[in-house]
């Protein structure tokens, strides 16, 4: 989720969602919807953990290709990028078939 106000990040913080920014300090309740929706994802770094809000019903906004899916073989899949391995390999391409959502990948 984006702040309102500057459009940076927001986190996850004692129930509410804070703006990443530090200048803009905007503060977000977290609704009831919003909650059964997200879990937290907690990512150790080196210097202290960082908690990221990771959103499992966001396909709507994901874009949509023809690709067939393996399982049931309809012919349309919302996709995404990641990068999974080294910074020098390529990304991988992470498909949900738009039918049975059954998710797949291609290096």
């Amino acid at each position: 989720m984006f702040c309102p106000k500057c459009g940076s990040l927001m986190f996850p913080s004692d129930g509410k969602l804070v703006c990443g920014n530090a200048a803009c300090q905007f503060t977000k309740s977290v609704t009831t919807k919003e909650a059964a929706n997200a879990r937290t994802a907690v990512k150790v770094n080196r210097d202290r953990p960082a908690e990221t809000l990771v959103l499992d019903e966001v396909l709507d906004t994901l874009p949509k290709t023809r690709a067939e899916c393996p399982k049931c073989h309809y012919g349309e899949a919302f996709w995404v990028m990641r990068q999974t391995r080294a910074a020098d390999e390529p990304t991988t391409r992470i498909y949900r078939c738009a039918k049975c959502s059954h998710t797949w990948r291609e290096y």
